[in-house]
């Protein structure tokens, strides 16, 4: 016997019910029919960059897909940045820091089941193509071809077919928090652009931002080995820095850092600057201090139309290797799940703020002001 009472988005008490053989399939078609009449609150992107909560029937699944209910999405930069224009590398759906739970499975779904706890990567490649054979997987022409539906800021969303199919829902082991599953996306970025850079445990690291990023990259260096000195110009994320176990610390508004690390390097320089700031300032800033024949990685967002003034003839004469590095796959998701798992990353520490999906907006501007850590979006 199936039977489930609920409240209708009119305030009227509805009911379901099944028994007898039938009982499975028919409880399945009360659950799907239950779900199309509710409404769900959603943040949605409009054309002009304001955002909005809107409420609508949850996604319909097709063959292959999941629908997860969110149970914790991490703001990201890139969301912000989507808001003002400045991103646009991907489509305009925010929300991809997403952890839940399946509430429903399409046809022909395997090795996943209602109730399982989930992270669900937005993008993955194909890793047949040229680009994904020669290392190059978030540059596949599938990469950014499917995403969360409509977006990870949403009480349920679908999970589509190829992102299932393709290795990028992540099942979670039971003492990983939902909002310590909603850091795997970043920390997986994280984890791969320090893969890129080839990274070894003697080297003297420079982190410049000590956002949540930036200090992402200070617990992955740090368990790696690495010195690790940060600079920012906000003295709240530089405490959190030292917090963290930075070396040292810098205030960028107050110091020339680039000299510092000189003078602490007896005058080499770091063996790698993080550029955790989408600024080219910053990117400036990291050529000075980077050592002859070392590397820059450049990881935060430059905006759209951004422009480097400086002499290249310094980086050939010096050698200086620039790398970028851009979004993660699975493969890297498991490795940051793996971490945690083990308890070896504690970035639940980076959380300072939690916000309904209905106070959008207000986490937003927490973000803006900057006085923050990682934002945490809620049902």
């Amino acid at each position: 016997m199936f039977y489930v009472m609920y409240v209708h988005r009119t305030g009227i008490l509805k009911s379901f019910g099944a028994s007898g053989s039938s009982g499975r399939s028919s409880s399945l078609e009360c659950l799907s029919a239950l779900l199309e009449d509710c409404r769900m609150k959603y943040i949605l992107l409009k054309p002009t960059g304001k955002v909005a909560v809107e409420e609508s029937p949850p996604p319909v699944l097709k063959k292959g897909d999941i629908l997860v209910q969110m149970k914790a999405c991490g703001l990201c930069g890139t969301d912000v940045e989507k808001m003002q224009g400045r991103y646009l590398a991907s489509q305009p759906v925010l929300g991809h820091e997403a952890s839940g739970v399946v509430s429903e499975v399409g046809e022909d779904v395997e090795g996943f089941k209602v109730g399982d706890r989930v992270f669900p990567h937005h993008h993955v490649p194909c890793y047949q193509c040229h680009l994904c054979r020669h290392g190059s997987e978030t540059m596949c022409p599938h990469y950014r071809a499917s995403n969360l539906d409509p977006g990870g800021f949403s009480e349920y969303f679908r999970v589509p077919a190829w992102n299932v199919d393709h290795g990028g829902v992540l099942r979670l082991p039971g003492h990983v928090t939902f909002e310590e599953a909603s850091l795997i996306e970043p920390t997986a970025c994280c984890i791969r652009a320090l893969n890129r850079c080839n990274v070894s445990g003697d080297e003297t690291v420079l982190i410049i931002g000590a956002g949540p990023i930036g200090l992402t990259h200070l617990r992955l260096l740090s368990i790696r080995g690495a010195t690790v000195m940060v600079s920012d110009i906000n003295v709240t994320r530089l405490e959190f820095a030292e917090r963290l176990g930075a070396s040292l610390v810098y205030d960028a508004t107050k110091t020339d850092f680039s000299s510092k690390i000189k003078e602490q390097t007896g005058g080499m320089g770091a063996d790698l600057v993080v550029v955790a700031s989408g600024s080219s300032v910053a990117l400036a800033q990291a050529l000075n201090a980077v050592r002859k024949g070392g590397k820059v990685c450049l990881f935060g967002v430059p905006a759209k139309g951004s422009r480097l003034d400086y002499d290249f003839s310094d980086i050939f004469n010096s050698e200086i290797s620039i790398i970028t590095s851009n979004a993660a796959t699975e493969v890297e998701s498991k490795a940051a799940l793996k971490l945690m798992e083990e308890r070896r990353l504690n970035l639940s520490s980076l959380i300072t703020h939690r916000f309904k999906i209905s106070d959008f907006e207000m986490a937003v501007e927490t973000a803006f002001e900057g006085n923050c850590g990682k934002i945490i979006i809620t049902p």
